[in-house]
């Protein structure tokens, strides 16, 4: 994370004071938004956790949902290798966009992307009637019932591979997946924390 005292490291000087910011979620990696900062907003950001940029147009510092209440919670600032741009890791209150989008960048949505809304959808499902959701279902029968599924599609995606039946595995591993989604946010866990633990139990030395 920059430091209120590396702030001197960022050519200023190149970027006459003004540099180019790059917002992503820190979780699912979209490119959110790009900005300018000048040392104010920066240090501004740092101090109170929400990301605040320099208008040119309006010539004064804006906080990002200020008024609307879409935030852009600071999670880590770094520079790149010639000290003149900023890339921000930012957990997003509700929609970055203007026109209610994710992101101000309208491409082809990644994998990772993808995984992510499914996630957050899983777990909004847990408030949802049982009638109109499987999701919700399953979170009705309760964790044993939720369990009992992921072993079933494990099974499944063992044996369709022992049959060489692609297309079969392919629809069990998407099952296994799902049902493992549900199951984390059953007992409150995400994939941000297995990943996380995966990095400290596989390392290059070890795979």
């Amino acid at each position: 994370m920059l430091n209120k005292e590396q702030i001197s490291y960022l050519d200023w000087k190149k970027t006459h004071g003004m540099i180019p910011t790059i917002i992503q979620h820190h979780i699912s990696s979209q490119v959110l938004m790009h900005g300018y900062m000048n040392r104010q907003s920066l240090e501004k950001s740092l101090e109170e956790g929400n990301v605040t940029f320099f208008s040119r147009t309006k010539n004064c510092l804006w906080t990002k949902g200020k008024i609307s209440g879409n935030l852009l919670k600071l999670i880590n600032i770094t520079m790149d290798c010639d000290n003149d741009t900023l890339l921000i890791l930012a957990n997003p209150v509700g929609p970055t966009c203007h026109l209610g989008y994710s992101s101000c960048f309208s491409i082809k949505e990644t994998n990772s992307v993808f995984l992510y809304k499914l996630e957050r959808l899983i777990a909004e499902r847990k408030n949802s009637n049982p009638k109109f959701s499987y999701t919700a279902k399953l979170y009705n029968n309760g964790t044993q019932r939720i369990a009992q599924k992921v072993g079933e599609e494990g099974i499944e995606s063992a044996l369709a591979a022992v049959l060489n039946n692609r297309q079969e595995l392919i629809n069990e591993a998407s099952d296994l997946v799902y049902h493992l989604l549900v199951l984390l946010q059953d007992q409150n866990l995400d994939l941000d924390i297995i990943i996380n633990n995966l990095r400290k139990r596989y390392t290059s030395t070890i795979i």
